[in-house]
């Protein structure tokens, strides 16, 4: 049982303190954080942002401003458990892109294009139809008198929309950069932790030993 005694005691020189453990705890959060939310991130929003980087920019030229007579459907909020519906009148707006030399549907961004594709602009929803009216009758203005034939730039993208152009990008490099860049910061994170709460106490018990050694 004595020849036991400094073994046991060698043993419990390699047990990390609790504190110690936390720090390790914490490391492997990070690391599963940073893993998590990396393929997280990736499916919701870094392939629909390196999709919309396809889009190139070019020159348009505004040909037509129109409405049409259809009315569409929108779905307004108004309390947590209140919804309801209401219509707005569709504004198309023609334009010519340098691209590829060809009248094409402007649409204000993706997320607009994929809700309707027949409008170039699909206002905040009201519940009001005349407040939705109103809004897409200032955007009308915005381009008969401010834009008119003046060259802007939009976005084009031939092998996915031939017939449609864009006016600004949902997703741009800055949401690359955040997909990409917090979950590696997470995942560095953790393993620094780990690794230095694991050197500490590899170099605490090699300091044990020696003066161990010492005092034998």
């Amino acid at each position: 049982m004595r020849g036991r005694g400094p073994m046991a005691k060698i043993r419990v020189s390699y047990e990390y303190s609790e504190a110690e453990d936390k720090s390790i705890r914490l490391g492997l959060f990070l690391i599963v954080c940073g893993i998590v939310s990396l393929f997280i991130l990736g499916f919701c929003w870094l392939n629909p942002t390196l999709q919309s980087m396809q889009s190139k920019p070019t020159n348009c030229t505004v040909v037509s401003v129109q409405r049409v007579e259809e009315m569409f459907e929108c779905v307004f909020t108004c309390g947590a458990d209140c919804k309801g519906t209401s219509l707005y009148p569709c504004l198309q707006i023609f334009v010519n892109n340098s691209e590829s030399n060809s009248v094409a549907l402007l649409h204000y961004d993706e997320q607009q294009l994929v809700l309707n594709p027949k409008c170039s602009y699909v206002p905040p929803c009201e519940r009001d139809n005349q407040k939705n009216k109103e809004n897409v009758l200032r955007w009308q203005d915005y381009w008969d008198e401010e834009v008119s034939s003046q060259s802007f730039i939009c976005f084009f993208n031939q092998q996915r929309r031939p017939d449609d152009v864009l006016w600004k990008r949902s997703h741009d490099e800055n949401v690359l950069l955040h997909c990409v860049l917090w979950p590696l910061v997470s995942l560095l994170l953790g393993t620094l932790i780990v690794l230095l709460t694991i050197c500490a106490r590899s170099l605490a018990v090699r300091a044990e030993a020696i003066q161990k050694r010492k005092i034998s």
